[in-house]
């Protein structure tokens, strides 16, 4: 009788893995396109500049991922064999947060300073800080659903006709532990974009103060909070658990949003309008009149 329960929980657990599994990642890839949606219609802006941000958020990649694997992640390498056990995650960490700071946040400030030189209003901000974290969003939903597809092929099949035999039991260690995790564990992915989010929108606001304000340490203030988020969440899912990461990045968000609330005060929702200052009227030539006398027709009649 208590095998026949456990079965029927397990068997009901993966059933409800099933939809959730493939629900998180459909959820990742909704808020990414219904942000964009929201500000597009709320604030009638078009939907050009949430394209740039998504190509920003590529354009950041192709030299951040290739410095991280190439220059990066070897040195780290060689630097950790040096230093103290305590110290190694937290610098990895600090590192890791700053890598992904500088290189998304000059993204954003190249793009400001030569592609979008028209986008200089609160709500553009957002827009394009909504495609930059909008695609990431997308992009970590399709790859769920691309891992859940994968894994629900490798449920039913003989590993050992289509694994090599020495990897095996790590595949089935995975496939395993991807259909026994807990249900809530299989909406973290969505829980951390719905995050994520704001951390995007905040920055995209903050390194364009740099052209509003004129002052280029808005730059240093954005990739300092990047790195804060990254680096602080990376440590603590190492050292403690995933949950008290994604509490701490909660607590950020709702922190950033403040911020960008803050900034809105600052800052016009939309264009100024053109001040057409008329010219000063041309000044109109007075005419004196001259009295008619016999003297003044005489000296008149030949004019």
């Amino acid at each position: 009788m208590v095998i026949h329960t456990n079965c029927c929980i397990i068997l009901s657990g993966m059933n409800l893995l099933t939809v959730l599994h493939p629900l998180n990642g459909m959820i990742c890839i909704a808020l990414g396109v219904g942000l964009g949606i929201y500000l597009t219609l709320r604030f009638k802006l078009n939907w050009r500049l949430w394209w740039v941000g998504a190509f920003t958020f590529i354009f950041s990649q192709v030299g951040h991922l290739p410095f991280n694997i190439g220059v990066l992640n070897p040195w780290m390498a060689d630097v950790m064999e040096s230093l103290p056990a305590a110290w190694r995650v937290p610098i990895t960490a600090v590192v890791l947060g700053l890598s992904a700071g500088l290189f998304e946040e000059f993204s954003r400030f190249a793009v400001y300073r030569w592609w979008i030189r028209d986008a200089r209003t609160w709500s553009q901000g957002l827009l394009f800080g909504a495609g930059h974290g909008g695609l990431e969003a997308i992009l970590v939903g399709g790859l769920s659903l691309y891992t859940y597809i994968q894994l629900v092929a490798l449920r039913g099949t003989d590993l050992t006709t289509i694994i090599p035999a020495d990897q095996v039991s790590l595949v089935q260690q995975q496939v395993s532990l991807y259909w026994s995790l807990p249900w809530y564990d299989s909406l973290l992915g969505a829980l951390e974009r719905l995050l994520t989010l704001p951390l995007h929108l905040a920055c995209a606001v903050l390194v364009l103060q740099a052209f509003t304000r004129h002052r280029f340490g808005w730059v240093w203030l954005a990739v300092g909070l990047h790195t804060l988020v990254n680096a602080v969440a990376v440590y603590l899912a190492q050292v403690a658990n995933v949950y008290l990461a994604e509490l701490f990045i909660g607590i950020l968000a709702i922190l950033e949003i403040g911020l960008i609330m803050w900034l809105r005060r600052s800052m016009p929702e939309t264009p100024a309008p053109t001040m057409n200052i008329p010219s000063p009227p041309l000044p109109v030539p007075t005419i004196r009149e001259v009295p008619e006398t016999p003297d003044t027709i005489e000296a008149t009649r030949y004019q």
